[in-house]
């Protein structure tokens, strides 16, 4: 019998897949996989005999255990690996005894479960993989489609200066792509055995300690690691804080669609849907339902990075409770992140771009976006300071008189022996003001095409 469980928030938070990964079968499986491996390697370099394989192949199938019965034994035991082991050897006993003496041979709990872990890992990281390239060609192809699409940039949430949609996407681009470098770089350190027995030295095995290692590694296809691991956690932390940076990049694109989306601004929308983004009494509301899990993965992430970075200082050769404090941990924020692309590639590939109201909000100030862009033209003929002066006085007349920043400058002297008319027309031009704006879409597109060859 299955315990009860807690989904009603599974969907909108996790991606299925990644959920699938660390359920409890997920778990199980993976130690089992372990432990299957372990004897296949014992068996090729002559440590135990053939014929004890397959009957512990034939119990290391996840369904075949008890998945309530273990959560009741862990609660004693202290680890999943002790009860699972003793029930795998029970399993196994029943098709052979002599079988049952080679299970779980040379190893200790820790290895299994970590080890186990780092297999789950690896399916994780594949989705997360395919997640993450999948939202850098949506937000590549957005950015080239709005490089061009002006709208008002904002500095303490005031008007700045003009910017694109397309800048802005570029640079969640940016920041996506050097996530999924940081991945593929991490890699290599993440996935690797941990095989240690006790105390790490692999006394149990003798002289036949390194080459089952050896045999074991090639067996799960991970990296042989230096030495065991068990204390040194620094692989996992390291996931870890990726994952939290994801996260933190994610909440940005969440946080900045949430305020374009607010009535007040109205310049981008979450793809509408029937049944989304509602309200229980309100029928007019349009909420940005994907931006808030993008925004409530990257606030619950750092508390869980900073649990992975607080459990490192383990003591001696095997934890008293820091490790036990990473076990839920790493998967959730594994969780969080998935759950947080998934309502990014529903969001980026069909975003609602409003390029009207850009265009309106860009004339709310009246032309006082564009005043650095006179202050500067007007510098290089009066001098900086000068300039500034100048140009700040006739803000703050437009601002009092209620009138448009072109109706000020025009009709000030000292502007109008420097700049013409024509000049005016082009300096209070938006478009005209976009500096390196379609620049830094074309690099981030290129740098992403690299990653992705």
């Amino acid at each position: 019998m299955n315990s009860p469980s807690n989904q009603l928030f599974d969907a909108y938070f996790t991606q299925a897949n990644m959920r699938a990964v660390f359920c409890d079968r997920g778990r199980v499986q993976g130690m089992l996989d372990f432990e299957l491996a372990l004897a296949r390697a014992e068996a090729r370099v002559g440590l135990i005999p053939s014929e004890a394989v397959a009957p512990i192949a034939a119990a290391c199938i996840a369904e075949n255990y008890d998945f309530d019965a273990l959560a009741q034994a862990i609660v004693s035991a202290g680890n999943s690996a002790i009860p699972l082991v003793k029930a795998l050897g029970q399993q196994v006993a029943a098709q052979s005894t002599e079988a049952e003496r080679f299970v779980h041979l040379g190893a200790t709990s820790q290895d299994v479960m970590d080890t186990g872990l780092v297999l789950q890992l690896r399916n994780a990281i594949a989705l997360l993989e395919t997640d993450l390239a999948s939202l850098a060609d949506a937000l590549a192809l957005q950015a080239e489609r709005y490089a061009e699409t002006p709208l008002a940039g904002r500095t303490w949430l005031q008007h700045a200066t003009p910017v694109t949609l397309g800048m802005k996407l570029a640079g969640v681009l940016g920041a996506v792509s050097r996530h999924r470098q940081r991945l593929i770089e991490l890699k290599p350190r993440l996935l690797c055995l941990q095989f240690g027995g006790a105390s790490g030295s692999l006394a149990a095995l003798g002289d036949m300690a390194w080459p089952v290692s050896e045999a074991l590694a090639l067996e799960l296809k991970l990296q042989l690691p230096e030495q065991p691991w068990h204390t040194q956690r620094d692989r996992l932390v390291e996931l870890g804080g990726l994952l939290g940076l994801i996260a933190g990049s994610l909440g940005k694109l969440g946080r900045d669609i949430s305020l374009l989306m607010q009535t007040e601004t109205g310049e981008v929308f979450e793809p509408s849907a029937p049944g989304k983004g509602g309200s229980s009494t309100m029928p007019h509301k349009r909420n940005p339902v994907s931006a808030a899990v993008l925004i409530s993965a990257a606030t619950r992430a750092p508390g869980l990075v900073s649990t992975m970075l607080a459990a490192m200082p383990q003591e001696h050769e095997r934890s008293l409770g820091l490790w036990h404090a990473e076990w839920e941990t790493l998967p959730e924020l594994c969780c969080l992140v998935s759950g947080a692309l998934q309502q990014a590639l529903l969001v980026v590939p069909s975003i609602e771009v409003d390029a009207e109201r850009m265009r309106e909000n860009l004339n709310l100030t009246q032309g006082l976006v564009l005043a650095e862009a006179v202050s500067i033209a007007l510098a290089q003929r009066i001098g900086r300071d000068a300039s500034h002066h100048l140009v700040e006085q006739c803000c703050r007349q437009a601002v009092k008189e209620g009138v448009h920043l072109r109706v000020v400058l025009d009709s000030n002297a000292e502007v109008s022996a420097q700049l013409s008319s024509a000049e005016l027309d082009r300096l209070l031009d938006p478009a005209h003001y976009l500096g390196q704006a379609r620049r830094w879409v074309e690099r981030a597109i290129a740098d992403h095409s690299n990653i992705s060859r």
